[in-house]
């Protein structure tokens, strides 16, 4: 009888340092998907700001105002953004530019979100 649990007691403190190892391996996977759903949140965002910086520079250009600056000052300040205007008789319309920034390594570019607002112009 005393020869059976000492085999049972082996064979426990064996199987602790397997899972160990089994979430060792697991523990990037994992790292990826968090990654990967910060990453979808930042397109998000960049996506949210390019939409206020193209709103804040129309409302700026269609009182005759520096829409640049008004659309760089509307977004995050780690963002990179700019700004277009044109003049379409009574109203302006303004396309902003910002970079997505990345955060997983080795995917470097995920590119540009762009959003256009028009206004009327005020006389």
């Amino acid at each position: 009888m005393a020869y059976g649990r000492r085999a049972h007691a082996g064979t426990r403190s064996r199987d602790r340092g397997q899972v160990a190892l089994e979430y060792l391996g697991f523990l990037p996977l994992l790292l990826l998907v968090a990654l990967g759903a910060v990453q979808l949140g930042l397109i998000a965002y960049a996506a949210q700001q390019a939409g206020t910086a193209a709103r804040t520079g129309a409302r700026s250009a269609s009182l005759d105002e520096d829409y640049g600056a008004d659309c760089q000052q509307a977004v995050s300040s780690w963002l990179d953004v700019s700004c277009s205007a044109a003049g379409l008789g009574d109203e302006v319309r303004v396309t902003s530019t910002v970079t997505i920034p990345s955060v997983i390594p080795g995917i470097g570019d995920f590119g540009q979100a762009h959003k256009t607002a028009t206004m009327p112009v005020d006389h």
